[in-house]
């Protein structure tokens, strides 16, 4: 076999990020968890916390004074001591501690509601001193038992939980058992009981508490998105509502443009605005619903005749959450268009009316052409006379001159006589310069 240690020589030079991506698969390894255990579980929202003021965080626990943020850059980190491991994980939007520690003697199968706060081998200090908010904790507590009649063993587990309702399936098609109730304690934690059969190997109650986990913190995360959605709706009724009312006076020709156009600006404004804002979070809440789906398969349950599974509760009460955000996201966006529509619409219109204005501006133009050249052909003709008359005035005073000097000619006459001729030959000249001007325009614009 090849040495691990032998120096590439049969392939390119690694892509920058190949590393990094192979690896990802590796980045989140389940915990081993020895039977019994207790699984603190917090989740925080993490906006506006740093790597650095979680690593000072994590610095206070016992020998991790030499922690650095640099330890913390693959966004998983397993801390372990003599008797408990502690687990930091960084998501986009929140962090995850976990907490594995062997559970106290008294709080087995067979206790009710017992206290696990009090044995907790790190301090309710360290833990309220978390950086950021809280949007989940669980204390997850997994034992050993048969299973062999799964209805004794789920009334145990029912009085370990205070004899209230339950939830329950079978893990797996029947390798473990969990029971729980999703109700949030008065200390703010909610309880998970997981009951497997002795014999049970560590990696799979590690991959069990992590399923379990993420499926709650997911839940939690899918249904941020509601708030959202409840909140949008006055605004997208009242949207809608002007929208109506400009598409009907837009019909009804009730109102100047300028008025309809203002009043779809307006809309448009505030529907774009509640998109930009919330775009983010919809989509985050069809990521996460779509991880709560992935998570119930992989439990592979089998129920428990009489009770509601947990795949079927959580269903049940996630999907009209669920359907209410993914149908807000849709009419936020269906609003969007049909407010694209109205201002097309009324574009047409404005373009329209602008067409009759332009139409009429070129009528008006036309005529006035029309007229300018009736006026020129006018005053052509009286230029045409003008010009004449001085020539005959010229040619009769000439006729006085030739006569003073004693030819025998008669001025008047010789002028009247001429003046056909003079009329024929200014006309002649005026066509001639026509002709010249008609002739450079039409090379100039050839």
């Amino acid at each position: 076999m090849p040495d691990a240690a032998t120096p590439r020589t049969a392939l390119p030079v690694d892509d920058a990020s190949r590393e990094q991506l192979h690896n990802e698969v590796h980045a989140r390894p389940s915990a081993r968890i020895r039977l019994p255990a207790l699984v603190l579980f917090v989740a925080v929202l993490n906006d506006g916390v740093s790597r650095e003021t979680e690593c000072a965080h994590l610095q206070r626990l016992p020998g991790q004074q030499g922690l650095r943020p640099a330890d913390l850059r693959g966004n998983f980190l397993r801390l372990r001591f003599a008797d408990h491991t502690v687990k930091w994980e960084r998501h986009t939007e929140f962090t995850r501690y976990v907490i594995v520690q062997p559970l106290p003697e008294d709080a087995g199968l067979g206790a009710t509601e017992p206290e696990l706060l009090q044995g907790l081998v790190v301090s309710a200090e360290w833990l309220r001193a978390i950086p950021g908010r809280t949007v989940a904790a669980v204390k997850l507590v997994m034992v050993n038992h048969e299973l062999s009649d799964p209805h004794a063993v789920l009334a145990l587990g029912q009085q370990w939980l205070g004899g209230r309702t339950v939830v329950a399936s079978l893990l797996g098609h029947g390798h473990s058992m969990v029971v729980t109730n999703f109700r949030l304690q008065a200390n703010g934690f909610e309880r998970m009981l997981v009951i497997a059969p002795p014999g049970t190997s560590e990696t799979r109650a590690g991959r069990i508490s992590q399923r379990l986990l993420e499926l709650e913190i997911y839940r939690l995360m899918a249904l941020r998105g509601l708030p959202v959605a409840k909140a949008l709706g006055p605004m997208l009724n009242e949207a809608e509502a002007d929208l109506v009312d400009v598409t009907a006076k837009l019909e009804a020709r009730q109102a100047s443009a300028s008025e309809l156009l203002d009043a779809l600006i307006h809309d448009a404004a505030r529907v774009e605005r509640a998109t930009a804002e919330n775009a983010y979070r919809f989509s985050a809440t069809q990521a996460y619903d779509t991880l709560v789906r992935q998570r119930i398969a992989e439990l592979r349950e089998k129920p428990i005749p009489g009770t509601q599974t947990v795949g079927e509760f959580m269903q049940r009460r996630l999907s009209p959450a669920m359907a209410t955000v993914a149908a807000t996201a849709a009419r936020l966006a269906s609003l969007s268009q049909r407010i694209e529509r109205a201002s097309a619409l009324l574009r047409t219109r404005v373009d329209i009316a602008t067409e009759a204005q332009n139409q009429q501006l070129l009528a008006k133009l036309t005529r006035g052409q029309e007229l300018q050249l009736s006026l020129q052909t006018t005053v052509e003709g009286l230029s045409i006379a003008a010009i004449s008359y001085y020539v005959i005035s010229l040619l009769l005073y000439s006729g006085k001159a030739l006569k003073a000097l004693g030819l025998p000619i008669n001025p008047e006459m010789a002028a009247g006589a001429l003046i056909p001729v003079v009329l024929w030959g200014v006309w002649k000249a005026t066509q001639r310069v026509h002709a010249k001007l008609h002739g450079g325009g039409a090379a100039g614009g050839a």
